[in-house]
């Protein structure tokens, strides 16, 4: 039960590519992707503290702080799904310059930047966003 709740919670900042994440981690350790989807996701993400855009804020900076770019990469896309706009999260790498330095805060807009333009030349997609 707690692991739907968590995919269904990852669906909704992630839609039809939350079962895949969860899926393909499962591949790899079954027992780590329950736990991502359960508590991760269905008991931390959903407790009523905080909405989602500001957990994925959080998110974004924890992750900008720690170096982790491919997580970071996936949370910035998440961050937009659900309509967090491009120009907020960039402001939130460049605030991570002055707690986690400029190299971290330097990559982290680089994945940013990475991120913003394949989404911009993905097939079908107006440049609107």
């Amino acid at each position: 039960a707690r692991r739907e709740a968590g995919v269904e919670v990852l669906e909704g900042i992630d839609g039809a590519e939350a079962r895949t994440v969860i899926d393909g981690l499962a591949e790899v350790n079954p027992a780590l992707a329950h736990h991502i989807a359960a508590w991760g996701f269905g008991d931390v993400y959903a407790r009523p503290g905080l909405d989602l855009r500001a957990r994925q804020i959080a998110t974004i900076a924890a992750l900008a702080t720690l170096g982790e770019q491919r997580q970071l990469e996936a949370h910035l896309r998440f961050a937009l799904n659900i309509g967090v706009p491009r120009e907020e999260l960039v402001e939130v790498l460049i605030q991570m310059a002055v707690y986690a330095g400029w190299p971290r805060a330097i990559n982290a807009l680089y994945t940013a930047r990475d991120l913003f333009r394949g989404l911009d030349q993905a097939p079908g997609n107006n440049g609107a966003e």
